[in-house]
């Protein structure tokens, strides 16, 4: 199995330890300041993110703006354990050749856009992605008082360490 889909697996697997241990209360609560979203909203993303890079078109194109937003998954953890589990399925099953170019329509800020992209970068862009989310999600379990027990949710790879003094 090629490495970028291991990492994508392994950094969607986290989800599922997240909406293993949550409640439905703890995943629609969209108390916290200064954004007011949820953890739930920001799995729906994250799992819309990379449905989008499965519904590649006739002309090969990814539309990331074409997202299907769900509200289901915000605010049900078995509804988001069954569309995490699909979307890890997919992966999982990729067999095109990561190398192959997908032109990808996103909208940067100034409209929408095609961009080529390899497979391979697109998915590498998701899995950023999701970490990325997965930051957010972490100062809302700070302030929701919500403790799991991974000392790299939310972290990129790269993020160097703390250390601390003893």
């Amino acid at each position: 199995m090629n490495v970028i889909i291991q990492s994508t697996l392994k950094t969607l697997q986290k989800s599922q330890v997240l909406l293993d241990n949550l409640s439905n209360m703890q995943l629609c609560d969209a108390s916290v300041s200064p954004y007011y979203s949820s953890i739930g909203t920001h799995i729906r993303h994250i799992l819309d993110f990379y449905d989008c890079i499965f519904s590649v078109n006739t002309e090969n194109k990814v539309d990331l703006t074409a997202r299907s937003r769900n509200k289901d998954v915000e605010s049900d953890c078995g509804c988001a354990q069954e569309y995490l589990t699909l979307i890890i399925g997919r992966v999982s099953s990729i067999s095109s050749d990561i190398n192959e170019v997908v032109l990808v329509v996103d909208d940067l800020g100034l409209g929408k856009l095609e961009i080529p992209y390899t497979y391979g970068s697109l998915l590498a862009q998701a899995n950023s992605h999701t970490i990325h989310h997965y930051a957010i999600i972490n100062y809302i379990f700070d302030s929701l008082e919500i403790v799991i027990n991974d000392a790299e949710f939310g972290y990129n790879p790269t993020t160097p360490k703390h250390v601390s003094a003893i």
